[in-house]
């Protein structure tokens, strides 16, 4: 019985990763002709182009993206065959690719990294916006996922880290603090949205009109601590989650937090991750890591 060249597994899921010769044959230490080589004999065990040229770039062809997840999952097996049970810290060469916004980056980022550091030093950690579509797991580029979303793939496994709520933030001696707050003075005045998607509206935008009442939201940020630093020379006023707040006062930042007079629901922050890392022993380190920065500092 003649065995297929399973070495050709690893080069296609790496071509598919890659989407250009020149940038699999950078990972898999090989010259550009012998990687456009591999990937004749590919093309030539499928039956399929895999990749095609289109303007100056090379994209999958429709064979080559339902093989996808297919082949992913496959080197991810056959790696653990011979990965053993346990991983052996200091000499632990890795990276993990942790899709996160900067919440979690500002507030528990560098405890992160200095935990990871200690134990294993020739570990790198690439920390990715939130801009990635959701199956970026289930195609590998993204190893680990921190955040609030509910929409999670079926499939995905996820571990909760804490609770955050949100809270307003203005500069020290904003107007507002000069009467109690309720949801009337908490509207009249005109506020920052923060989304990465662009969007103003929200579900404090719905705890309003509960109570026939709106906002006016001015500006909307990308990111919470763009948002802050935008808030000190300004009548604007932030609504944020709380362990932000809570970095700003260890920052010693002139802002001032006050409670939303609104009925808001608690958002709980998890992380997630495809169950082809379940058993992975290094994946469950970095895992416990991330808990373990969590749970040593409760902001809010």
């Amino acid at each position: 019985m003649q065995y297929p060249d399973l070495n050709l597994l690893v080069a296609l899921d790496i071509l598919l990763d890659e989407g250009s010769v020149v940038g699999a044959a950078r990972r898999m230490h090989l010259s550009a002709p012998a990687m456009s080589r591999t990937l004749a004999r590919i093309r030539e065990a499928t039956g399929d182009p895999i990749l095609v040229r289109a303007g100056r770039g090379l994209v999958p062809t429709p064979r080559a993206l339902e093989l996808r997840e297919q082949v992913r999952d496959l080197v991810e097996q056959a790696g653990g065959v011979f990965r053993s049970r346990e991983v052996e810290l200091p000499s632990l060469v890795r990276e993990f690719n942790i899709r996160t916004n900067d919440i979690f980056m500002v507030c528990y980022g560098g405890r992160l990294v200095d935990l990871v550091r200690s134990q294993a030093p020739n570990v790198m950690l690439r920390f990715v916006p939130e801009i990635d579509d959701d199956d970026a797991m289930r195609a590998g580029r993204i190893d680990l996922a921190v955040g609030a979303s509910a929409r999670l793939l079926p499939e995905i496994k996820h571990q909760g880290l804490f609770m955050s709520r949100f809270v307003g933030l203005a500069r020290a001696d904003h107007p507002i603090f000069s009467e109690m707050i309720n949801a009337e003075r908490f509207a009249a005045f005109d506020q920052i949205s923060v989304s990465r998607r662009g969007l103003a509206r929200g579900p404090i935008d719905q705890a309003l009109e509960a109570q026939g009442l709106s906002r006016r939201v001015v500006a909307v940020s990308p990111s919470f601590f763009s948002a802050v630093l935008a808030l000190r020379d300004t009548d604007l006023i932030l609504p944020m989650p709380n362990p932000v707040v809570a970095t700003c006062c260890q920052l010693g930042l002139a802002l001032r937090s006050f409670e939303i007079p609104l009925p808001l629901a608690p958002v709980r922050v998890h992380q997630s991750w495809h169950p082809r890392f379940d058993n992975d022993v290094a994946h469950r380190w970095l895992r416990t890591l991330v808990k373990r920065c969590c749970d040593e500092n409760p902001l809010g």
